[in-house]
């Protein structure tokens, strides 16, 4: 009696996991068919577009890019002297130095010849007490903000209060941007006054060269770990968000690299301090607020602007950050739970918030419940092995299916990657990432699910070899 109910209980969620699996991947297939036609249709309207002509006149945009800094003597120079040499007319570089214990400061002070300033400016959104402003006497166009240590959010708040852009652009301080790439991201806010938010295409550099801060020969990552990562933003950027833009618009920018409305950022109260998750956060928070109030509220991706960062190549510091972004995501989800299927937010309460908690928040659970399940399954009897194998070749299959046809719309686009060697190895990463890399990513997440229900909110301890030189380990306190 308890085998037969046990065999009926393990059959039933057999065919609960194949359902879930149709959900999923017909979502995926119609985010590609999306991202394809999104695609095409922007390479048409840029193909002979004359970006530096159009940005010279008297209304560009003036754009703020922000870029906390904490502890980084080693590399700051460098990284600032990248910000100062992008493509754009109306740039101002605002580094935030958030409460350093380092010599950031004074390595900024030396190099740029920094004077103090007074500092005024509106106290507009939360942030820890600033210390000084300073000035270059070189470039003019260099704001250094000195305050005390509050954490990523809290230095981006910060530089909020003293930047003047019109624009204000959040940037990683270990992500390399691409010269001409805040030409490319403004176009959104220059044809549509609804836009809030846009963002670019992050890809990974491990392996590439480096050269005063620009890649200028992009390689595929030679690691297994780095390869399935490679693998892993290109899908998410070149479909996942891509296709998004005609599907209800996305829920998501890159802390990395994302371009926003200052007053519009300065209106929903700026950078949330108490949640790993805060880029999430902002665009969750001007998206909601945007369609209550009936002001713009729309938040593009533009595949072309093009940032690189580094990414983890141990399994420990992986894991912590995939760790920490699924706890970024549950806590946004339960914040704005308001959304969901809630009629009143249209396309971003009927659509794009329910796939985030069925596909994104859910999907590492149904996943893992089936990992348990089929193989008990076949123990008892009450699952078919034929079906089981083919269920498994079929959901195999597609995941390669999918990572093949977004290198396709990689190579007919931007083709970034220039050797048939790194085209060869990144097909090998698109075929073994979904054997053994996939299911580690659903541990970790299962993790972050947990660690979140136990109130985690630490970032924990990060570390990267840097680009060109390694850089030790550093403990990043409160999101640094």
């Amino acid at each position: 009696m308890i085998a037969d109910l046990v065999s009926t209980i393990l059959v039933g969620f057999a065919w609960a996991v194949f359902a879930y699996f149709i959900v999923v991947n017909g979502c995926q297939t119609a985010l590609l068919v999306s991202a394809s036609a999104a695609m095409r249709r922007h390479r048409q309207r840029t193909w002979e577009e004359d970006r530096v002509g159009l940005l010279g006149s008297a209304v560009t945009p003036t754009i703020s890019a922000l870029a906390p800094a904490y502890n980084e003597e080693a590399n700051v120079a460098e990284s600032v002297h990248a910000l100062l040499m992008l493509q754009y007319p109306a740039l101002e570089v605002v580094l935030i130095n958030d409460g350093s214990s380092d010599s950031t400061l004074d390595v900024l002070i030396r190099t740029f010849e920094l004077y103090p300033i007074h500092p005024i400016f509106r106290n507009q959104v939360q942030s820890q007490r600033i210390r000084g402003l300073y000035r270059s006497q070189v470039h003019p166009q260099l704001l250094v903000v000195d305050k005390e240590n509050g954490g990523k959010a809290d230095a981006l708040n910060a530089g909020l209060n003293c930047a003047t852009g019109e624009l204000v652009c959040a940037i990683d301080a270990d992500t390399l941007i691409e010269p001409d790439a805040l030409l490319r991201i403004v176009r959104p806010f220059l044809t549509d006054e609804n836009v809030v938010a846009a963002g670019g295409t992050i890809r990974v550099a491990n392996g590439s060269t480096v050269a005063n801060g620009r890649v200028i020969d992009a390689r595929v990552p030679r690691g297994l770990l780095a390869g399935c990562q490679a693998v892993e933003y290109l899908r998410s950027f070149l479909f996942g968000r891509l296709g998004w833009n005609n599907l209800g618009g996305n829920l998501i920018i890159s802390g990395a690299f994302g371009l926003f409305n200052r007053a519009s950022v300065l209106d929903v109260g700026g950078y949330v301090h108490d949640t790993v998750g805060e880029d999430m956060e902002l665009i969750a928070d001007l998206r909601r607020r945007g369609q209550e109030r009936g002001t713009a509220s729309r938040v593009d991706f533009v595949p072309d602007p093009v940032a690189w960062t580094e990414v983890p190549e141990s399994l420990r510091v992986l894991g912590r950050q995939r760790d920490r972004w699924h706890r970024g995501l549950t806590d946004v989800l339960r914040r704005h739970r308001r959304l969901l299927l809630n009629p009143r937010y249209r396309s971003l309460g009927l659509v794009v918030y329910p796939y985030y908690v069925v596909v994104e928040l859910l999907g590492p659970v149904v996943e893992a419940l089936g990992v348990i399940a089929v193989p008990l399954g076949l123990m008892l009897g009450a699952v078919d092995v034929t079906f089981a194998l083919l269920f498994l070749a079929v959901a195999y299959g597609w995941g390669v299916l999918l990572n093949v046809a977004v290198m396709a719309l990689e190579e007919l686009s931007y083709r970034r990657y220039h050797r048939w060697s790194d085209l060869m190895l990144l097909l090998l990463w698109s075929v073994v990432e979904g054997i053994g890399y996939r299911q580690l990513t659903v541990y970790w997440r299962l993790t972050g699910l947990v660690r979140y229900a136990r109130g985690s909110k630490d970032w924990g301890v990060m570390s990267r070899k840097g680009f060109g030189t390694p850089a030790p380990a550093q403990t990043l306190p409160n999101g640094n």
